[in-house]
């Protein structure tokens, strides 16, 4: 029999009722069953803990001030009884079952640093916990700013120093796969610090990581809202072609470094990048008779090199997020940084017109909208490609006259008609973008010569990053 403290206060007393001797000892030992009995006991101190779901009881004494028997009957016959000295007791009447599953055993790892949390997972492997705790004996949890598949990202309190600091945390699932993803994104950020250790290459820098029971976190500076997440809390209403123009021109330098030092993304998109400060103005819009937020400063940092990698590593075979993702790689011909200059070209549009250029999760479908939109894929890329399921004599085997045809139609048209003006700004703005989303890797324009575009030159003078420091022993050129 032991006796078992319960976090709130609560204690139970677990007696193991074995089997008469009769019993089949080939039963399985694991197979048990529970039950809350509502006869009150004498007081005892215990530190055990257990954490339980069940809040039922058919007592009419109180459970915040009883104690209550939990039976365990094992079908074993040859398990011992346990027993916690303790004053003898009489087994009462069994009142109500609690199905095994709803009792929820607290994970025996250490306290949180706080000291009044059990350090516990959920079912996914995600951290629990609550405003307050305290990780790493350093950072004070305030609140979530997001969750992905990875994990989750909250803001802290780094309790160093003044304790004023407020710090963005990623805490990576306590699962393996994503643990050994952090510790690559990990190298890649030290490398990144490395190359550029003042930041002036717009990469989101390694500040802190450590590993928390299995969770692997690492901390950066907190930044403010997506360029995604400000879209859409605007209305995707899109960005005026000077927001833009700063944005596209912050992003091609980040990447272009990330070329030099060998290093290719992999997972460019809007969300993974992040304005510094994405404070705003509201204006009226008198021509649409609506408010619209503005952002009062558009520079911005690239983060999630969760997926990054370098030239001598291993290269998957599909990378970047669907409404992103280069020919190539769709087509499986190979990859390498021309597919992040791609996925450029696509954000550019997007932030432009406020919508994705590429809305499908098919591949042929894909192939079919990039078809409508940018003329017909290469003969030669269609011949090399592995997947000639998609295609028929080299060209795509579409049939126009399908709902997936219609749709593709109907959705789709060719690029230079999706502007807005014709004004000169636009104009170049798409002859770049034009440029980005050339189908054959090898004559897609890279993002040094991007930087020369003329789009580009209408910058403010505060604007424009001068000077960057040269990176030595690049082993790739963007």
């Amino acid at each position: 029999m032991r006796l078992i403290q319960f976090n709130s206060g609560l204690r139970v007393v677990l007696k193991d009722v074995q089997q008469h001797q009769t019993e089949p000892s080939s039963s399985s030992s694991s197979s048990q069953r529970y039950y809350l009995t509502t006869q009150p006991l004498p007081h005892h101190s215990s530190n055990s803990s257990i954490a339980t779901t069940s809040s039922s009881s058919k007592s009419n004494a109180s459970i915040s001030t009883n104690e209550y028997y939990i039976h365990r009957q094992n079908l074993s016959s040859t398990q011992s009884t346990i027993y916690h000295p303790c004053s003898p007791i009489k087994t009462p009447p069994v009142v109500n079952a609690i199905p095994s599953s709803t009792l929820v055993v607290e994970n025996r790892r250490d306290k949180s640093d706080s000291g009044h949390v059990n350090i516990r997972d959920d079912d996914e492997g995600h951290l629990i916990y609550v405003p307050g705790d305290i990780l790493h004996h350093q950072y004070e949890i305030r609140r979530t700013l997001g969750e992905g598949t990875f994990g989750k990202v909250v803001e802290v309190r780094d309790l160093r120093g003044d304790g004023s600091t407020r710090l963005a945390l990623k805490i990576i699932k306590n699962v393996e796969k994503y643990r050994e993803a952090a510790r690559l994104e990990i190298n890649v950020l030290k490398t990144i610090n490395e190359k550029d250790p003042d930041g002036v290459n717009l990469c989101v820098a390694l500040l802190d990581s450590f590993d928390y029971y299995g969770h692997i976190c690492i901390a950066f500076d907190m930044l403010g809202l997506s360029v995604f997440d400000f879209l859409k809390e605007n209305n995707y209403i899109p960005y005026p072609i000077d927001q833009v123009r700063h944005v596209s021109y912050q992003l091609c330098l980040a990447v272009k470094f990330l070329h030099e030092i060998a290093l290719t993304h992999t997972d460019l998109k809007p969300e993974n990048i992040l304005f510094v400060n994405s404070d705003y103005n509201i204006v009226y819009n008198h021509r649409k008779r609506r408010d619209e937020r503005v952002v009062r400063r558009t520079d911005i940092k690239v983060i999630d090199f969760g997926s990054a990698t370098f030239d001598w590593e291993h290269h998957s075979t599909i990378v970047s997020t669907r409404h992103y993702r280069a020919p190539e790689v769709i087509l499986e011909l190979g990859w390498s940084q021309p597919c992040d200059v791609w996925s450029v070209g696509c954000i550019l549009f997007e932030l432009y017109l406020g919508f994705t250029l590429f809305q499908t999760h098919d591949n042929k479908e894909h192939l079919a909208m990039m078809e409508r939109i940018l003329g017909s894929i290469p003969y030669r890329m269609a011949k090399q490609s592995k997947k000639t399921k998609y295609f028929y004599h080299g060209r795509l085997d579409w049939d126009e006259r399908s709902s997936a045809g219609r749709y593709v139609r109907e959705n789709c048209k060719p690029l230079r008609r999706y502007m807005v003006s014709d004004e000169p700004d636009h104009q170049q703005l798409f002859e770049l973008i034009e440029k980005m989303l050339e189908y054959d890797p090898k004559r897609r324009i890279t993002l040094v010569d991007a930087l020369r575009h003329p789009f580009f030159e209408r910058l403010l003078p505060e604007q424009r990053i001068s000077d960057l420091p040269s990176v030595a022993n690049t082993s790739s050129k963007s």
